[in-house]
């Protein structure tokens, strides 16, 4: 029996024979990641790690009932003891209860988290969708200032510039403070009324439970029917549409051009005031490759102390998907700087020895022990990417040196056999400060 991967996941691999999935590469993975991790340390974010599976009742509580994460697409399941627990499907929850659980609040402020990690969402897999998929995100705590906003909405524009995204284009809204909210919904569900028979199914029972869902569904019908529907940002609080117009004027001046969505209101219920996305034309309709916002009152809802908070999480799958359609630069796959290609017993145990040195002074380097034909173990030295090679055998151990092939040029370096890592240790200085 051949075993398969299951829908709506996918392998990452060092490799593509097929070149069909460039994206999958993991050498790919690393980059991003580490691009992202050093941008997240210059904005003073610390990286925080949560278990895959929490209480079921720990996002039920945060994301909301009415939500189509929690109603929908969560992997519940139960354990040996009957606890109900739930696979990750988004990082804010578990990071506020990590927050609350191990009293990180008795830390001095700033409370800034980042963290990376497979997210799981039952859901029908499609373009830069899928039902484990990885997400990069960031929780700010403590900081009620409109300036914190504009400090994620910039620092993932910043690292979307790093990686050579183009034509992106920045969503904003405000959803106001919950006595803007209240006045809005009620406002909504008057408009709605009228047409409530034509809505799906899911907004017929969002009118109830959370009228500003419907505002998320993508339902063509629904979409048609919102678009005379009220605006939210006409129902702000004084304070509230003071805070959102110096959010703009803060974005104007970190030169970040933007738009503002009315209809914009993330797809979690614990946002509020502050929400946005960044999109790209080129994923079609999954056009969002990340977004956030404020949430101020989930850590006292989850338990904790009342401190205001927001973030942003953006998929790796989409990010990269992007970066390939839009040709941005990858470095080059991992290659060996040198490859070693013993011939015989005696060559075997000097170049396993040669490895172990060059790989202790930091010098990537590989053995082809079972190689039998030179002409093939020259043929995967080329194919590995490798700089040099070298071929050692009884007749080299007798004269006590070999050729260091140069495979970029061609090349031949006579070396004494008690000089090779010395010499080798050169060429990769050499090589390195090119």
């Amino acid at each position: 029996m051949q075993y398969t991967i299951p829908k709506g996941v996918y392998d990452i691999l060092p490799h593509d024979p097929k070149q069909e999935n460039q994206w999958r590469l993991s050498n790919r993975w690393y980059y991003i990641e580490t691009v992202i991790r050093s941008i997240a340390k210059n904005y003073a974010y610390r990286e925080i790690r949560t278990p895959i599976f929490e209480s079921a009742a720990l996002f039920q509580r945060g994301i909301g009932e009415s939500s189509d994460i929690v109603s929908k697409e969560m992997y519940i399941f139960e354990d040996k003891a009957k606890r109900l627990l739930a696979l990750r499907p988004e990082g804010t929850a578990p990071v506020m209860r990590a927050f609350i659980e191990k009293r990180l609040d008795l830390e001095s402020p700033p409370y800034k988290y980042f963290y990376f990690g497979p997210m799981f969402r039952y859901e029908r897999p499609q373009a830069g969708r899928y039902r484990q998929h990885y997400q990069f995100g960031v929780e700010s705590i403590g900081d009620a200032s409109v300036e914190q906003d504009a400090e994620i909405i910039e620092m993932l524009c910043h690292i979307y510039q790093k990686l050579g995204l183009k034509q992106l284009n920045v969503l904003i809204n405000s959803i106001g403070d919950s006595a803007s909210r209240e006045n809005y919904r009620e406002a909504l569900r008057s408009y709605l009324k009228p047409y409530f028979a034509d809505l799906s199914k899911d907004s017929q029972e969002r009118f109830t439970k959370n009228v500003l869902r419907i505002l998320d569904s993508k339902d063509v019908k629904d979409r048609e029917i919102l678009k005379e529907a009220p605006k939210i940002t006409d129902f702000l609080s004084a304070e509230a549409r003071m805070r959102f117009e110096r959010l703009q004027s803060l974005l104007s001046k970190q030169d970040i051009a933007f738009t503002i969505a009315p209809e914009l209101v993330r797809g979690l219920d614990y946002y509020n005031q502050t929400v946005f996305e960044i999109t790209s034309g080129e994923l079609g309709a999954q056009n969002s490759l990340g977004g956030g916002g404020r949430f101020d009152g989930l850590l006292s809802e989850l338990g904790g102390t009342d401190l205001p908070a927001c973030g942003f999480a953006t998929g790796l799958e989409r990010l990269l998907q992007t970066m390939d359609k839009q040709g941005a630069a990858f470095p080059a796959t991992p290659a060996p700087f040198i490859s070693l290609i013993p011939l015989g017993d005696s060559a075997r145990n000097f170049c396993f020895d040669l490895t172990y040195k060059l790989r202790h002074l930091l010098i990537p380097a590989e053995c082809d022990y079972q190689s039998k034909k030179v002409g093939k173990a020259l043929q995967r030295s080329v194919s590995s990417g490798a700089d040099f090679c070298l071929v050692l055998g009884e007749e080299e151990l007798k004269s006590c040196s070999a050729e260091l092939k140069n495979l970029k040029t061609r090349e031949l370096m006579k070396v004494p056999l008690d000089q090779l890592a010395d010499k080798i240790h050169q060429l990769y200085n050499e090589s390195s400060k090119q």
